[in-house]
């Protein structure tokens, strides 16, 4: 899980049912962590990303929210900064530590079809999600994956996490793509061979219904306990995309807003020039998490498809070839 990266939580709140199919999930950092956001495709709804820039002011964000609700969504951080301003969380302004303006980039995905008009987060998803926040989260029809689909399929939330060297790299998805995650020919996911899932994959086609998916959009989080700049966080952020890629064909298309963020919390300092590597050492450790960020957003890009169940519509993989599950 993402979560394995310390110091980060994750908390979600979502309505399934009775005209709702949609949510928000919040990654949260009460201590702060070096930010930065990688958005690809032609159709992003996006809030605070440009505060992200490497040479802008800010350097540490509180928290990232992604939610349903397509540009509506966007409101659901208004909670999140208030959560964050009860707790004296944020970038200080003034003298006094309630002075601060809790520092929240968020993004949305497109899940509207799944609801009745009208019927999408608000602050107070944001503000649910911050008080679930915790080590341990479910993945699946949950917050900002409750509505979600990927091509044919119920998309959801995915998290996975991996070890490099004394560094920890976890991803957060919220997996929702124009493009399909599955050989629809033969029920193999396209990043399968990027870990075990605990599924025997079927070999199989599926009669599944034509869908529209004129807009959607893939969201999430990239994590490290490495100690980076912002720059650094970025490259992180354009490698998971890479894992998003070979999750989902197409990925980054013009109706796709596919949008990463990455979160430093600097626990551990890479290596710098005075070790046997010199000059070298600092860009190859880079490069080994980047490497690492790409694989753990195509694993959690599988497990939020594996995870999700039937909602709003649109069939999960786990009712389409229940036999992987068996």
């Amino acid at each position: 899980m993402i979560t394995d990266v310390p110091g980060v939580l994750v908390g979600h709140h979502e309505r399934v049912g009775d005209g709702w199919a949609t949510g928000t999930t919040v990654v949260l950092v009460p201590e702060g962590a070096v930010g930065a956001v990688d958005q690809r495709g032609g159709a992003p709804g996006t809030r605070e990303t440009n505060l992200l820039e490497p040479e802008n002011l800010v350097q540490r964000v509180n928290a990232v929210c992604l939610s349903g609700g397509s540009a509506y969504g966007l409101a659901a951080a208004d909670g999140v900064m208030r959560w964050l301003a009860e707790r004296n969380l944020g970038f200080p302004v003034g003298t006094q530590p309630h002075e601060v303006v809790p520092i929240v980039p968020a993004a949305v995905l497109f899940d509207l079809p799944r609801s009745e008009w009208g019927n999408r987060p608000d602050a107070s998803f944001g503000y649910a999600a911050c008080e679930a926040a915790s080590g341990s989260f479910a993945l699946g029809t949950v917050g900002a994956g409750a509505g979600a689909a990927v091509g044919s399929l119920k998309g959801g939330i995915g998290s996975a996490s991996e070890v490099v060297g004394e560094f920890t790299v976890g991803a957060l998805a919220a997996v929702n793509a124009a493009g399909e995650a599955v050989d629809l020919t033969t029920g193999r996911a396209y990043a399968a061979d990027h870990g075990e899932f605990g599924v025997t994959w079927p070999s199989r086609a599926a009669d599944l219904p034509s869908r529209r998916t004129d807009l959607n959009t893939t969201i999430g989080v990239v994590a490290v306990d490495a100690a980076l700049s912002k720059a650094e966080a970025r490259r992180l952020a354009v490698a998971a995309q890479d894992g998003l890629a070979r999750a989902v064909r197409p990925a980054h298309s013009m109706f796709d807003g596919d949008t990463v963020f990455a979160l430093a919390t600097g626990a551990h300092e890479l290596p710098d020039a005075s070790g046997p590597f010199g000059a070298a050492a600092r860009p190859a450790a880079l490069d080994a998490l980047c490497s690492a960020a790409a694989r753990v957003f195509a694993r959690a890009m599988v497990h939020g498809l594996l995870a999700a169940t039937t909602a709003g519509g649109v069939p999960a993989y786990r009712d389409v070839w229940p036999e992987a599950f068996a």
